[in-house]
């Protein structure tokens, strides 16, 4: 029998890795250097195990390989906010979606953990040493200690953004927030506005600080003053955006844009400019940022900021399975692209 063998009782056994050295005429251990990463493998080589693979319909025994090389190949994708906020927030589902498909393409499961209270933090911390091979690591605070002690437990790490005070000894891939807040500022600028706000994200987040940051050099070289009463803080969610336009509108009643630093925030706010009577864009501009699913649901459609979420999700996991590898960290930061819609 070319492909599988009958056992005793007459049931077809699966194929082993001798049975796909044999189909594609090379030796056990040459089999053995693709299926761990092809090193060492001539090109021809390597094409006849794939298709040996592919005829014989073999699969990695993964528990029998995890005690020859220590590893579970799985990764697990750790989000420290609260679980609603992963329900309601469009973002964090766009990025397990595209992290989930990277990996897929190497054949590694991926398990999604939250940690948005210190006891699921404790928990999920004993879990992943010993268990998973690496973490994506996705909206990390300042203050938090989870990527501190990821790296000090030696697991391989990479963040999504920049994680602030961590200096070079953790990897991450981040989109160009500074610039992408920049782009937006001088687009509502360039367009006749002059009295600009802003609803910045959490500032103990690297999207806060950089696109806050973005939004004051910005007017600065556009020569408008930067007034601290046209800066109000939000949290990232919708409800925070709604009361967050509503404090403004009683601080400045005469401003005429709003740079949101997310869509999900920025749906809220349009919810209150549309309950005060405020008409979007002729009283006042909207920008977003992200170009979430957020974006396209709000009404009007938002003019916003693209983060490229497809090469941020393929980056992180290139980026965490090179340091799987040995490899050491590295940072990776991706342009955005103003999106011009309705709102702006």
């Amino acid at each position: 029998m070319s492909r599988t063998e009958q056992n005793g009782a007459g049931r077809r056994r699966p194929p082993t890795i001798h049975d796909v050295a044999r189909e594609a005429g090379v030796s056990r251990g040459t089999v053995s250097r693709v299926l761990n990463g092809g090193h060492n493998v001539s090109p021809a080589a390597l094409e006849a195990v794939q298709s040996a693979i592919r005829r014989t319909g073999y699969t990695v025994n993964r528990h029998a390989r995890s005690l020859i090389t220590g590893r579970s190949d799985s990764v697990a994708f750790l989000l420290t906010e609260p679980q609603e906020r992963f329900f309601e927030d469009p973002n964090f589902n766009v990025l397990l979606r595209g992290c989930t498909t990277a990996l897929a393409a190497h054949d590694i499961p991926l398990l999604l953990m939250i940690a948005g209270t210190e006891a699921e933090r404790r928990r999920n911390m004993r879990y992943i040493a010993g268990h998973v091979d690496g973490v994506l690591l996705v909206s990390n605070h300042s203050g938090d200690p989870v990527a501190a002690q990821l790296h000090e437990a030696g697991v391989p790490l990479v963040a999504c953004g920049k994680p602030l005070g961590q200096g070079s000894r953790v990897s991450y891939v981040a989109a160009d927030d500074r610039n992408g807040a920049r782009d937006m500022v001088r687009f509502l600028y360039e367009s006749g506005r002059s009295r600009i706000a802003t609803v910045t994200g959490p500032l103990d987040t690297p999207g806060g600080v950089d696109r806050l940051a973005g939004y004051r050099e910005t007017l600065t070289e556009c020569g408008l003053p930067v007034d601290e009463s046209l800066i109000v803080p939000g949290d990232y969610s919708r409800a925070g955006g709604e009361a967050a336009a509503a404090l403004l509108l009683e601080r400045a009643p005469d401003v005429d844009a709003v740079f949101v630093a997310s869509d999900l925030m920025a749906q809220g706010v349009l919810s209150t400019l549309e309950r005060a009577g405020r008409r979007v864009p002729q009283d006042i501009a909207v920008g977003g940022f992200d170009d979430s699913p957020a974006a396209l649901a709000a009404r009007p459609e938002l003019t916003t900021v693209r983060q490229p979420w497809d090469r941020i999700s393929a980056e992180m996991v290139r980026v965490l399975l090179a340091q799987i590898g040995g490899e050491d960290p590295a940072a990776v930061i991706l342009p955005t692209e103003l999106v011009r819609r309705d709102s702006a």
